[in-house]
């Protein structure tokens, strides 16, 4: 089976335009772009993918190992885009994804033409020893992985909400709940350990890759300051800080998603 095939890929947009890849974050799959990703058919090749674990990727596709590490999924990223072969692409990965395509970049710089990073974060946990603040204690990081451990439905629908933010707006914490709830369980576990345990605040100076750090302006999950420290170290980086309230602007503020990208992407 091709990589194509194990993460359930799909393509859109113009065949020969400028190729586009969508990567989802943690718990989610590639429904999470359909209020983004059109905006872009006119003028790219738009790529879509679920992430081994995720949606309706093939079982098979997922590999305890190899996806004990974030490296394991920016693997599978430039595997598919070699699968493709679709030449050097802007590539657009929401929360954790966004770390896996920086990986990515940094192994295969050659596929990559710019990095749109949406929500990012190096590390989840603070880290008194040099000031850096990532959002969370390591308490809070370990009770978070505890409670999933031991009731996924009710961690999911207890996180989904403060991970969306909006409470004016429940649907959008519903719609990311049952996200959640499609994921099989064992390998979401993993991912969210491998997700909030990791970090790769060190990783950032090693990627060549002109990047567009977008970050929401209220976000629980990924506050501002990250987002700063993510530009700051990530060597010819832009910030764009939009108007948006929660850690899924592609579902509460796509608008303001896509036209930041436009503003990025313009020649």
């Amino acid at each position: 089976m091709s990589p194509r095939e194990r993460h359930h890929t799909r393509l859109s947009g113009v065949p020969d335009g400028a190729p586009m890849v969508f990567a989802h974050g943690f718990g989610c799959d590639q429904s999470m772009w359909r209020f983004v990703a059109p905006a872009f058919e006119d003028d790219h090749r738009v790529v879509l993918f679920d992430h081994a674990g995720s949606g309706r990727a093939h079982p098979s596709a997922y590999d305890a190992g190899r996806h004990a590490s974030l490296e394991g999924y920016a693997l599978d990223v430039t595997d598919l885009l070699d699968d493709l072969g679709l030449g050097p692409a802007v590539f657009v990965g929401h929360s954790v994804s966004a770390m896996i395509g920086m990986l990515a970049a940094t192994r295969r710089p050659d596929l990559f033409d710019r990095l749109v990073l949406v929500g990012p974060s190096p590390r989840y946990i603070d880290d008194d020893d040099d000031g850096y603040r990532g959002g969370f204690s390591a308490e809070e990081i370990d009770g978070l992985l505890a409670t999933m451990d031991s009731n996924y439905l009710g961690w999911s629908e207890l996180l989904a909400p403060v991970i969306v933010g909006n409470p004016d707006r429940p649907e959008l914490g519903a719609e990311l709940t049952a996200a959640f709830c499609r994921t099989d369980p064992e390998p979401a576990r993993r991912f969210a350990r491998t997700t909030f345990l990791s970090d790769n605040r060190a990783d950032l100076a090693a990627v060549r890759t002109p990047s567009l750090v977008v970050q929401c302006r209220h976000d629980a999950i990924a506050p501002v300051e990250v987002g700063r420290y993510v530009h700051e170290h990530l060597p010819g980086s832009r910030l764009a800080l939009i108007d948006a309230v929660g850690h899924c602007p592609n579902l509460s503020a796509p608008d303001a998603l896509v036209g930041a990208m436009r503003d990025y992407l313009r020649p």
